[in-house]
């Protein structure tokens, strides 16, 4: 079902005189492109004659136009615009499509006490114009009947359609194009600034408007560029908007104006705005859309996160980024903003600290202090030619490859368990034997992570001369510092424990056969020597009269009397020994009985 609106954007007075008023919306910028771009139009009107020439209806609700891009040229964007008199049809079709409206606008003109609307619409149609591509457009069901007898009091009765192609091709220099539109009225004289320009070089520079109601035969129109006239084949200099269209040489698009003009001769380089004037003393006018084109020299940014370094433990973390000017037709200027982004947040912003070549490229290092609350998981966006609000300082050829993620983790060392000292026997001279085998298991709370030995710190931390067995590991001289290492992939940690020894009880074998058979020759003491180093024996025989004293220094005992300085050989039989071990874990003496034999 077709649905009449009526929609009026904010309005502003164009024009105030003692015979009309007209209220419009300004014709402003709207979009621009940076490439190998060029644009045309196609379109058509819903006149079948001029409603200037005749009183009677001209308008239809279907028209027809063609598109005949040349081999290589690949569509872009496609805009369509579609105008009327009256309050609005908001609802067409085009080649069977149902389109409804992005944006409106309106015109309002009063007359000698009456008010005649005026309306256009807006609609991004890109994709169906790239899946169609060349051949026939229709655009139908554009219905201004329940308005034309009212503005065919006044010969305004009009409708058409125009589509507004912006095309590239690797053939093509590098150009700006720049669309402005609204719905804007032109009285005696309207001008409309145009802004964001950056006329690099004015070779093949051109002008395009889409417009609506003109009439042929006035000479009492004219369009100034910066002050200059323009006019070509089609425009008289005194009537530009005749119902002409400067794409397919027609002359009949009744009442509405799809122009192109050349402006090399008529803006300069260095020029960031232009001023378009129109004047129509006689025809009213409306204007819907400007489109001009440039040549355009620009640099095209893009960044790369080639590489983030990081310290485990730490939020600190180094990246190293490539700025480059790959397709760029200018270099890049330096102290060109990058900002990054942490988790989606704006962070910081650096600059660039030297001018990018064409085709060149400047890598840079920055080490990042990131919050103590950033999660394990972060992602860091980089964006060049960015104030950190999404706007930049620089015109590029693309601005939509500006931009690097790099999505990564924190390092963390693992986490241990304490160890226990270990402690064993006192093998002499505090060496020790030790088994910490389960110790590889029990230090770790990850059992994906590796763990090694070491008897050094320095072996540790560099990983060289690890403990191999650590089951029956002899310590030499204890206390012993243990090492241990704990590796996860990225991170370690080192954690120690200590070996000890302590003196055991000694181990007393109380018969001697003082033979010299080499069995049992010596009264012998098993954890005695090296390591009670004050420890002192006495033998007495079975009446109490004490035979032999013994240390460190003796010997072991061999069956003998001392006597001064004499020994003579002990009798066979039982004898009795203390052992002084003057260790402060053992306050009494060992003592019992041996048995000799020789």
């Amino acid at each position: 079902m077709k649905v009449k609106l009526q929609r009026f954007l904010p309005l502003f007075i164009v024009l105030l005189s003692p015979f009309f008023l007209v209220y419009g919306q300004d014709v402003t910028f709207y979009q621009q492109f940076n490439g190998r771009y060029d644009f045309t139009f196609i379109g058509n009107t819903m006149n079948l004659a001029e409603n200037n020439s005749i009183f009677d209806y001209v308008t239809t609700t279907s028209s027809t136009a063609t598109l005949n891009l040349a081999p290589g040229d690949q569509i872009e964007k496609a805009y369509l615009y579609w105008a009327g008199c009256g309050d609005g049809d908001f609802e067409v079709n085009l080649n069977a499509e149902t389109i409804t409206p992005d944006r409106t606008f309106s015109c309002i003109k009063t007359f000698s006490g009456s008010e005649f609307t005026y309306f256009s619409a807006f609609k991004d149609i890109t994709t169906q114009i790239q899946n169609t591509g060349n051949g026939d457009y229709t655009l139908s069901n554009l219905d201004i009947s329940a308005f034309e007898d009212l503005h065919l009091t006044r010969r305004t009765n009009f409708a058409g359609w125009a589509i507004l192609i912006l095309y590239k091709n690797t053939a093509l220099p590098l150009n700006q194009i720049n669309i402005y539109d609204g719905l804007q009225g032109v009285p005696d004289d309207l001008v409309i600034n145009l802004s964001s320009l950056n006329v690099l070089d004015n070779a093949n520079s051109k002008v395009g408007f889409i417009a609506w109601e003109g009439d042929a035969l006035l000479a009492t129109e004219h369009f100034e560029f910066n002050g200059n006239a323009l006019s070509n084949a089609l425009n008289p200099i005194n009537n530009v908007f005749n119902g002409s269209d400067s794409v397919s040489g027609s002359t009949t698009l009744y009442n509405m104006d799809l122009d192109v003009y050349d402006l090399q001769d008529y803006i300069q380089v260095g020029d960031t705005t232009a001023e378009v004037k129109l004047s129509s003393t006689q025809d009213f006018i409306m204007i819907n859309s400007v489109v001009i084109k440039l040549n355009s020299q620009l640099p095209d940014a893009s960044i790369t996160i080639d590489a983030i370094a990081k310290e485990c433990d730490s939020k600190n973390v180094t990246v190293s980024y490539t700025v480059a000017d790959f397709d760029g037709t200018n270099p890049l200027p330096a102290n060109t903003p990058i900002s990054l982004y942490l988790n989606g947040q704006f962070f910081q912003t650096l600059y660039t600290t030297a001018v990018v070549p064409i085709g060149g490229t400047i890598t840079s290092q920055v080490t990042l202090h990131l919050p103590d609350s950033t999660p394990t998981d972060f992602v860091l966006k980089f964006v060049v030619d960015d104030l950190g609000n999404g706007t930049g300082i620089v015109t590029e050829l693309n601005e939509n490859n500006n931009t690097s993620t790099y999505s990564d983790s924190f390092w963390y060392a693992p986490l241990y368990n304490p160890l226990n000292s270990l402690i064993s026997c006192n093998e002499g001279f505090t060496k020790g034997t030790f088994n910490f085998s389960s110790y590889e298991d029990m230090v770790k709370q990850n059992p994906s992570d590796s763990v090694l030995f070491y008897t050094t710190l320095d072996h540790a931390v560099t990983e060289t001369n690890p403990i191999l067995n650590t089951s029956t590991y002899t310590a030499n001289q204890t206390p012993m510092q243990v090492f241990v290492r704990i590796n996860n992939e990225h991170c370690f940690s080192i954690t120690s424990f200590l070996l000890t020894t302590t003196n055991c009880p000694p181990t007393v074998y109380n018969y001697v056969s003082a033979n010299n058979d080499g069995s049992n020759d010596e009264f012998f003491i098993d954890g005695l020597q090296n390591i009670f180093l004050d420890y002192k024996i006495e033998i007495y025989n079975r009446w109490g009269r004490l035979i032999w004293t013994g240390n460190k220094y003796t010997g072991n005992w061999k069956g003998y009397v001392q006597d001064g300085i004499e020994s003579t050989k002990a009798s066979d039989g039982t004898y009795f020994y203390f052992i002084y071990l003057n260790d402060p874990d053992y306050s009494e003496p060992l003592k019992g009985f041996l048995y000799l034999n020789h």
